[in-house]
């Protein structure tokens, strides 16, 4: 009798297509560590990007830059259309390396994450209950979250120091065989001190996790997340009162009371434009109609400087205009040369036109020259920033950036020269040129007169100096 039992268990296991008595564990998560800590940084930084205080911001002040309103557009529904496509673009990237870290899970319900990640955005439907659903929830995952980081963060660098401590040690070896022992010695012993350091951070932080545990939670983090983005931009509806019931201390305006709407404590302040909602009647996907209008504007569908390739490089010229008007007299001939030549064609037309006529002498009109830096402080109080933050955007995704585990700062595309209006731009940036060449000429007859007068001075002191 128990052989037959015997016989009918291996026959279901074989016909299940598994090894018998399997003692598989749990995939272990091991030097894939530091790219999932990368995916929970951003997905942090993402829901940072959401709180209240962040929305607040975007809308009192990113959409309000005086430089947005006079080079992007001056429509706010508009501008709040590009701040959700970059922030669905952002989101869709981390599902993305979730969907791709999934695979390795055993269970199947986290190998679909893409699949039913997708159903999430497009539906609302959640079958697995993976999205937050109370404040008490949510902290406690966006702890663990920052536990994770900060660990991986410090495990990364202490592997970082073990691999220089070895470094020395073989250097010290090969390099003389007259080496001191007690030396070798100090640096065996620190190794030694360093691996168990490395060892202790690896059991706590992610390396020694499994992939089903660390990716069921950036999957419940990322529903979360997506839950939360829609609430604040008044897309669909949402099933979590609580991620909506937050912005009632944010906007306590005429609108509905955000409790029994979801979505209205956002579909007045930040109402999108028309475009977005008929994306979303047409049966786009999602993502496909909220990152319409970003890929418009990436794939040269458009007149922006971002389209055309020249956003940083404008911003760059901006900066080096913005040295240069603040000092005029310390402007070379050989600086001026250098700033010609980062002109495109197209600003050096405009600028030729600008100047044709005008005399080469700037006078000694001192109420003109204070207009003319009156004028270009007030270009520069609006375009600077937006260069400043183009610097700044691009500086943050480089390649150095992306794989950081630093939690990044909150520029949107929407703040810099990407979605510039291009002709607007030049004839801004011809402005400035047009108001430098003034204040550089100006600044240069000044110093050259009072040199000029200053000369004539001691030579007509030396003429009447009785001991010449």
């Amino acid at each position: 009798m128990a052989l037959e039992t015997w016989l009918i268990k291996v026959k279901t296991a074989l016909s299940q297509k598994k090894p018998l008595f399997s003692s598989s564990k749990p995939k272990r998560v091991a030097v894939l560590s530091f790219e999932m800590a990368n995916v929970m940084s951003k997905l942090l930084h993402l829901w940072q990007s959401l709180s209240d205080a962040s929305v607040v911001r975007l809308r009192n002040d990113a959409v309000a830059l005086e430089g947005v309103r006079k080079l992007i557009s001056n429509d706010e529904s508009f501008l709040l259309s590009l701040a959700v496509a970059e922030f669905a673009d952002s989101l869709r990237l981390v599902a993305d390396s979730v969907s791709r870290l999934s695979q390795n899970c055993h269970d199947p319900s986290l190998r679909s994450f893409r699949r039913v990640f997708t159903e999430f955005a497009n539906s609302g439907l959640d079958p697995h209950g993976w999205t937050l659903t109370t404040p008490k929830d949510i902290e406690a995952k966006h702890r663990k979250l920052q536990h994770y980081v900060a660990l991986t963060a410090t495990l990364h660098k202490e592997i970082d120091a073990l691999t220089l401590l070895e470094s020395a040690f073989k250097k010290a070896l090969l390099g003389n065989n007259n080496t001191d022992a007690k030396k070798l010695h100090d640096l065996q012993h620190k190794i030694f001190w360093q691996k168990q350091e490395v060892k202790n951070l690896k059991e706590r932080s992610l390396w020694n996790k499994s992939f089903d545990s660390v990716v069921l939670l950036l999957a419940r983090f990322v529903f979360t997340v997506l839950a939360r983005f829609k609430v604040v931009f008044g897309i669909g509806h949402s099933s979590v009162p609580f991620l909506s019931r937050s912005l009632s201390s944010v906007y306590p305006s005429d609108h509905q009371n955000p409790i029994s709407n979801p979505c209205s404590s956002v579909s007045g302040p930040l109402k999108r434009s028309k475009l977005d909602e008929e994306n979303e009647d047409s049966g786009r996907g999602f993502f496909e109609s909220n990152c319409k209008v970003l890929n418009m504007k990436k794939d040269g569908e458009s007149d922006t400087l971002g389209a055309s390739g020249l956003a940083l490089h404008y911003a760059n010229l901006v900066m080096v205009l913005e040295k240069m008007i603040k000092s005029p007299q310390l402007v070379g001939l050989d600086a001026r040369d250098d700033l010609y030549g980062m002109l495109p064609s197209s600003i050096r037309a405009c600028l030729r036109g600008r100047l044709r006529g005008v005399g080469l002498s700037a006078c000694d009109d001192h109420v003109l020259a204070g207009e003319w830096r009156e004028a270009l402080g007030r270009i520069l109080g609006w375009l600077g920033p937006l260069a400043h933050n183009m610097i700044k955007w691009q500086s943050e995704r480089s390649y150095e950036q992306q794989n950081s585990l630093v939690p990044k700062t909150n520029v949107l595309l929407l703040q810099t020269l990407f979605f510039a209006n291009k002709e607007k731009t030049e004839a801004a940036i011809t402005e400035l040129l047009v108001g430098l060449n003034y204040v550089w000429r100006f600044e240069r007859e000044m110093t050259a007169k009072a040199l000029f007068e200053c000369t004539k001075f001691n030579g007509l002191i030396a003429c009447t100096n009785p001991l010449n």
